[in-house]
């Protein structure tokens, strides 16, 4: 009898287990995806600065997936520079968007409320189109992160795939900086192994 019992318990535990799991999923907006490129769209970061050739963050991510990634990244662009200019991937109608701007806001002190308004402006230009997105995080702050909420918010609101704060744990550390903002080559493959985690399974 108490062997049945537990057995009982035990299966109601896994269910329950279950089902929280299935609540809990989220819905990546527009998956599976449609055919079309990938297109990388943001700042310095995206650009590569501070890499030498071929071992920036798209140059990285583009020889792991084992095809080609379409750079759209600017220096020193702001999220309001971005949405300016979002026009720019929309005519490759890509099929996954990774998104990486904000860090430029930061530096300028631009409002937080401005910041994650072109953000979303971005990131539902790019879904209506079709895209899925992968919204890359960026910390808002040296002894602070205060974009950390936005972002997963941002994220979830969306149904972006989410790469938390893509610097965590480089920036101060020479080994893996070229300067005070901007990784070297080791650095970035640091970032593209965060990035390849969670592009890897929307291509697959």
């Amino acid at each position: 009898m108490m062997t049945r019992s537990r057995i009982m318990l035990g299966v109601v535990a896994v269910a329950l287990i279950g089902l929280f799991w299935f609540l809990g999923e989220e819905e990546i907006t527009n998956y599976p995806p449609q055919d079309g490129p990938i297109v990388a769209f943001g700042d310095s970061l995206i650009e590569g600065v501070g890499a030498t050739t071929g071992n920036d963050l798209v140059s990285l991510l583009s020889r792991r997936i084992g095809e080609p990634i379409i750079n759209l990244g600017i220096s020193g662009n702001t999220t309001e520079m971005g949405f300016e200019r979002i026009g720019e991937a929309l005519e490759y109608t890509p099929r996954i968007t990774l998104v990486l701007l904000g860090g430029n806001d930061y530096l300028r002190k631009v409002p937080i409320e401005e910041t994650f308004y072109n953000l979303r402006g971005i990131i539902d230009a790019l879904q209506d189109a079709g895209s899925v997105t992968v919204l890359l995080g960026v910390r808002g702050g040296l002894l602070s992160d205060r974009f950390d909420s936005y972002f997963e918010d941002l994220a979830q609101e969306t149904g972006s795939v989410y790469v938390p704060d893509v610097l965590d744990g480089l920036i101060g550390d020479m080994r893996f900086m070229s300067d005070a903002i901007h990784p070297n080559d080791r650095g970035y493959a640091r970032i593209a192994e965060r990035v390849a985690d969670a592009l890897v399974p929307l291509i697959e």
